[in-house]
């Protein structure tokens, strides 16, 4: 007793008896309202940072390639003409990524013109065309590929030496809005450049942007297979529907063969670690003769290596033959409260599918912080400068390249041959492009934080309804008629405040996980030993924190579905309420994280397996309505597949595992208060009496439960 009661001024005093308390209570007031005010104000300011992004923010940049004189192809005045043509694609900068080319465009000194259409010929000038006119060679030709305002009684000698027109066409292809050439096209005979250097300048470049043809065939994958992922989806959530439907009905044999299965893996290892070790003794191989090296797998061939191996292996299978020994009463415990969890989503279905709200929720914070990021980025006046495609001709010597310059202008009358006001970039000076840093940084912390309030909200509405479920004493009389619908107004009214003071602790350490990241990213080739170790170090303790956090608030949050006090408060009753159950607490947890990620292996492997037989084709004898369709890349929908899978199955057994924590707080609330007197009876299920030992003597109809 002296034991318990140290145990008790350590940890709190356990809950008294309180004959008023039915559950979650519904006399509570609104929690932590300076946090709400702080979150308030802060929201307030990332809406208008979305404004400030949105006003000065240019998007189409990314979205539309640009000519040369900076006008954007299929947009306003050119919005026939979609696709862009480089006069000598050859002269592109090739070194790039598609990312990059959709963001600032190929870095090309030739001159770019927007285009109705891609060529689809090969062309080039012959001598004769020389010394006629524009408007025969290229106008009438139906060649419309020179660059705006070209006479057509200019004649074409002209319009080649000043690069208004192109002097060759390739058949090309759209992709990202720009005409590539084709690899497989003959190449006609052009003056100054050889086959060779057209061939493998189109290869190269087809090699590095080849994102059309990619995107084309897994447009036309997911067309042939789309209703077959959503049969692979649906299978999933059937898996994941009769595993929850099976821990109701068979929780304790799953829980007797998952621990069978480790220990036999455990069995195995030892067995394997004897042989190798035995083998290895035999032929003397020691680490003595080895000594110290840097070749890893070489400590693989010594018998040292594989009887350190032993000896952890059956140290580990000792203690957990030692834990199902002593802690095997608690271990009925948690299978109780596992089929318990299975009755209480049985009653409330519609818990199953509330994780679509908080992913509806999350894609609204996702596309938000996104499209903010995108138009800041893409802020900014553009600048226009002289450009010439050969400074160093004669009459370009007093040109003013590279200076500013308005392309709606004229250009001036120079000698410089193709002098012309070209489209730069974007001006990074300016009020919004000075504060461009901290206004991204303003939306990253808005993304975090966004998201880890739109968890805990998810994880405090689905305590206050699994709560209901406990604290009844006749199930399923005495549930509330609508318990998730009722959580979800009561969490929204009341506790935004202290949801937003939970997240904002976590959001802040993940912030500084983020930040010690990129620092490591920095430092990855400065080779320096110790400050390696002491960012490990660093970035050890911050993933511990983090993990600690969210165990803290998620049972935080459902204190504060029930009790509905503010968010410290209900983290300090929470942890000294587990901290008088630690033991419990630790069986608990292991076993229901073993069994639902057993459950998630269990349906995403088999969608997995499903999907890989099916859409190979390895299964036969189906009908012709359950061929698999043709695909390009048949990896493609399996991957989908069991990323949907995944999906649906983590969505399915977080609410498993939030019913689970939820009722074995109330379940360690209930031995504390009550006694299973007729005063006190016990809330829980009688299956949980029984494996403890204890009875209840408040008969159903006990008038007392019905007041």
């Amino acid at each position: 007793m002296g034991g318990k009661q140290d145990q008790d001024e350590n940890y709190g005093k356990p809950a008294k008896y309180d004959p008023s308390f039915r559950g979650p209570i519904k006399n509570r007031s609104c929690t932590d309202i300076i946090c709400f005010v702080l979150f308030f104000v802060f929201i307030l300011g990332y809406i208008a940072v979305g404004l400030v992004a949105w006003v000065y923010g240019d998007p189409q940049q990314v979205l539309y390639p640009r000519n040369s004189t900076g006008a954007y192809c299929g947009v306003g005045q050119n919005k026939d003409k979609p696709y862009l043509l480089y006069f000598n694609i050859f002269s592109c900068v090739l070194t790039t990524n598609i990312i990059a080319v959709a963001k600032n465009g190929l870095e090309c000194p030739t001159p770019q013109v927007c285009v109705s259409s891609c060529p689809v010929v090969p062309w080039t000038v012959e001598p004769e065309q020389l010394s006629q006119t524009v408007e025969k060679v290229f106008y009438a030709a139906n060649r419309s590929f020179c660059l705006p305002g070209v006479s057509g009684d200019m004649e074409v000698l002209e319009s080649l030496q000043l690069e208004l027109c192109p002097s060759f066409l390739l058949p090309s292809t759209p992709a990202l809005g720009r005409c590539f050439p084709w690899s497989n096209s003959t190449v006609p005979e052009l003056t100054g450049i050889s086959n060779t250097s057209i061939s493998q300048g189109i290869s190269g470049l087809l090699d590095g942007l080849n994102g059309r043809d990619i995107s084309v065939k897994i447009f036309e994958d997911f067309a042939q297979s789309w209703y077959w992922i959503l049969v692979a989806l649906g299978v999933a959530l059937v898996l994941s529907l009769l595993f929850i439907l099976l821990l109701r009905l068979v929780a304790g044999p799953l829980v007797f063969v998952l621990i069978v299965g480790v220990l036999g893996v455990l069995a195995y290892g030892i067995y394997h670690c004897w042989k190798e070790y035995s083998v290895l003794r035999d032929q003397g191989a020691s680490i003595s003769q080895l000594g110290i090296t840097t070749n890893l797998s070489a400590y693989g061939k010594v018998q040292e290596t594989w009887l350190a191996a032993l000896i952890v292996l059956a140290v580990l299978e000792g203690i957990l033959l030692l834990m199902l020994i002593f802690l095997r009463q608690r271990i009925r415990i948690a299978i109780s409260l596992l089929e318990e969890a299975s009755k209480a989503v049985g009653q409330m279905m519609s818990t199953m599918f509330y994780p679509l709200v908080t992913f509806v929720l999350l894609l609204i914070c996702i596309a938000y912080w996104a499209m903010t990021a995108l138009y800041l980025a893409t802020s900014g006046q553009p600048q226009y400068v002289f450009w010439a495609p050969n400074a160093t001709l004669p009459g370009c010597e007093k040109a003013l390249m590279n200076t500013s310059c308005d392309p709606l202008a004229q250009t001036p009358n120079t000698s410089c041959p193709g002098l012309m006001c070209v489209f730069q970039g974007y001006l990074s000076k300016g009020l919004v492009q000075r504060s461009l840093f901290n206004l991204q940084i303003y939306g990253v912390l808005g993304l975090f934080w966004t998201i880890n309030w739109v968890l805990a909200f998810g994880q405090c509405v689905l305590a206050g309804a699994f709560a209901s479920f406990y604290w009844a004493f006749h199930k399923p009389r005495d549930i509330p008629t609508f318990p998730l619908s009722a959580a979800f107004i009561r969490t929204l009214r009341y506790h935004t405040g202290s949801l937003a003071f939970g997240a904002l602790i976590l959001t802040l350490v993940q912030i500084a996980r983020v930040i010690l990241e990129y620092i490591d990213h920095k430092l990855r080739g400065a080779q320096n030993p110790m400050a390696r170790c002491i960012l490990c170090c660093f970035k050890c303790c911050l993933w511990c924190l983090e993990k600690f956090i969210k165990f803290l608030n998620r049972n935080a949050y459902i204190m504060i579905a029930i009790y509905g006090k503010n968010f410290c408060v209900s983290a300090k009753n929470a942890f000294m309420l587990l901290m008088r159950n630690i033991i419990r607490v630790v069986v608990l947890d292991k076993v229901t994280d073993l069994l639902l990620f057993f459950g998630k292996l269990l349906v995403v492997g088999g969608v997995g397996v499903l999907s890989f037989f099916f859409f190979t084709g390895r299964i036969q004898g189906l009908g012709k309505d359950f061929e698999n369709p043709h695909l390009n890349y048949y990896w493609l929908p399996i991957m989908t597949s069991i990323m949907g899978a995944y999906v649906i199955a983590s969505g399915f057994f977080s609410v498993f595992g939030m019913c689970v924590d939820t009722l074995f707080l109330c379940f360690l609330e209930d031995l504390e208060r009550n006694d299973g007197s007729m005063d006190r009876p016990y809330y829980m299920s009688k299956s949980l009496l029984k494996i403890l030992g204890k009875k209840n003597a408040a008969p159903q109809g006990d008038k007392k439960r019905k007041k």
